[in-house]
């Protein structure tokens, strides 16, 4: 579980977050936490809530399917 949880965490970290580069921005548009995007980017040990990734999701018009599809979980 904390393997698949860390690659869901990579995979939003270095596709989304990074190229926007501005935490605030991806946390607007993402409707969530500024907190969140900074522990998405830097904390090691984050456990990601599913809730969390559903807003992602939602933001990005992507089904949760597709998104454990692309991130390979």
């Amino acid at each position: 579980m904390t393997e698949a949880n860390r690659k869901i965490v990579e995979f939003i970290r270095d596709e989304w977050v990074i190229p926007i580069n501005n935490n605030s921005k991806f946390a607007v548009d993402h409707n969530i936490d500024e907190k969140t995007v900074r522990r998405i980017r830097d904390d090691k040990t984050y456990q990601i809530a599913l809730l969390t990734i559903m807003r992602i999701c939602h933001a990005r018009n992507l089904t949760l399917a597709s998104f454990f599809k692309m991130v390979g979980v």
